[in-house]
């Protein structure tokens, strides 16, 4: 068939990695049709709440501006749970302007308009069923209405990407490699937020908050859970979830639902939702297979990136940071290609060479072994660690005429009474393996 090309590039997923690489191509001059199944920006996508800075500056530039952000996230804190409380630890930072608090459908709508201004051509509630493909090449898509052609394509469609699967670029990913996290917009007044988290009036502070640990109500039963909790706070609503390994659900027989649910009786976190208007609910499918799940990102006329291509890095809760500067990776690449008339995997694979230089493969290999290090050691995160914690500190603020010394030596020795040694030797060599993978890195 001969082919009469409608654009010069076609991006499939309208997230921050799909409209990243379209914008990034259509501010060349290139014509870019963006398709998208959802019916409005941000309804098929989830994340907790933060959107990193450096790289939406990166890629909107001038048009950085133009978003508009609920609160500045410049308090961190990571908790360990246990059944009466928590330990804690904080950084903040009030003049810190990396992180922003922005709803996924106010990111999202103001990304596509950004996107629509450099002349993307953006065709949401859309299905993309099939990819056309010509003497080995990806030459358009095929929706269930039309058809549409370009050199090259793009795929930004998510953690199942039926398209790359279609290709056989990428495998289905097994369950523990995938995270199912659901999350709830819990209404509050903006002063009530302000006064229960110690926040400005003119939202120039914001807090994250990630907890870990399941030794606490109904999920003390689970002692190999490894559950991630999230929190942040934006103008009038916390944004409050829970991830869990689809592995680990199905293993235990849980319900993601009735865990978060559990998660907001928490003592520690109680406090900080009541009296609030759950108003929005979501639940999203999240890769976690690291460096040694990424799929083949290239062929003759694609190109795969985003969640698509796995770039996530769990650990850090980072995403949307990858997505967007992979997407414009992506669409730089797509560049190479239009200017060369070569759409050939060996052209396209410059891909791989941009990622390689950038921090997304660089963090993703650092991190290769510590999410399944994790996995391996979750009973000690999740229940030893943090029930051994609770402990240490109680000695550290009691005052129970008892001697410190004498308390201190029995809470050395009761690591070897309740835990074996050989355990106990597990635990260290996993904490140093992943360390030294992270410091070594690329």
């Amino acid at each position: 068939m001969d082919i009469k090309y409608n654009a010069d590039v076609i991006v499939v997923g309208a997230g921050p990695s799909g409209v990243s690489a379209a914008l990034s191509v259509a501010k060349e001059g290139k014509k870019v049709i963006l398709v998208e199944r959802a019916s409005y920006p941000g309804s098929k996508n989830m994340y907790g709440g933060a959107v990193y800075t450096t790289a939406l500056e990166e890629v909107f530039g001038d048009d950085f501006d133009k978003f508009k952000f609920e609160r500045v996230i410049n308090s961190h804190s990571w908790a360990f749970l246990n059944d009466e409380g928590s330990f804690e630890l904080t950084t903040k930072n009030d003049t810190s302007r990396y992180a922003y608090a922005i709803k996924r459908f106010n990111l999202e709508s103001q990304m596509i308009e950004i996107a629509k201004k450099y002349g993307v051509y953006y065709i949401p509630n859309t299905l993309v069923k099939n990819l056309i493909q010509k003497n080995n090449y990806v030459v358009g898509i095929k929706t269930e209405q039309e058809e549409y052609f370009a050199p090259v394509t793009i795929l930004a469609d998510g953690v199942n990407s039926l398209l790359a699967k279609e290709l056989n670029l990428r495998n289905n990913y097994q369950s523990k490699d995938i995270i199912l996290s659901v999350k709830e917009a819990i209404k509050l007044d903006k002063k009530t937020i302000e006064e229960r988290f110690n926040l400005k009036e003119d939202c120039t502070n914001g807090v994250s908050k990630q907890y870990f640990g399941t030794d606490f109500g109904s999920l003390k039963q689970y002692k190999n859970l490894f559950m991630m909790t999230f929190l942040y706070t934006f103008k009038d609503t916390v944004m409050l979830g829970v991830g869990v390994n689809l592995a680990d659900l199905s293993k235990n027989k849980l319900n993601i639902n009735e865990i978060l649910e559990e998660t907001k009786k928490h003592p520690d976190i109680y406090p900080l939702i009541k009296d609030g208007e759950t108003i929005e609910y979501s639940a999203h499918l999240i890769p976690e297979g690291g460096y040694k799940k990424i799929p083949k990102l290239t062929s003759n006329g694609v190109i795969i990136t985003g969640d698509a291509a796995g770039f996530v890095n769990g650990v850090h809760f980072e995403g949307t940071n990858f997505a967007l500067i992979s997407g414009k990776l992506a669409g730089e690449s797509a560049l190479v290609a239009l200017d060369n008339n070569n759409y050939s995997q060996n052209t396209l694979s410059i891909y791989n060479k941009k990622l390689e230089k950038s921090f997304i493969l660089q963090d993703l290999y650092s991190y290769r072994n510590v999410i399944e290090n994790l996995y391996s050691r979750s009973n000690s995160i999740s229940v030893y660690y943090p029930k051994k914690i609770k402990e240490f500190f109680e000695i550290v603020t009691s005052a129970n005429c008892i001697s410190k010394s004498k308390q201190f030596r029995e809470f050395f020795f009761s690591f070897f009474k309740d835990r074996k040694i050989s355990e106990l030797f597990k635990d260290v060599f996993m904490g140093l393996k992943c360390a030294l993978d992270i410091f070594f890195g690329k």
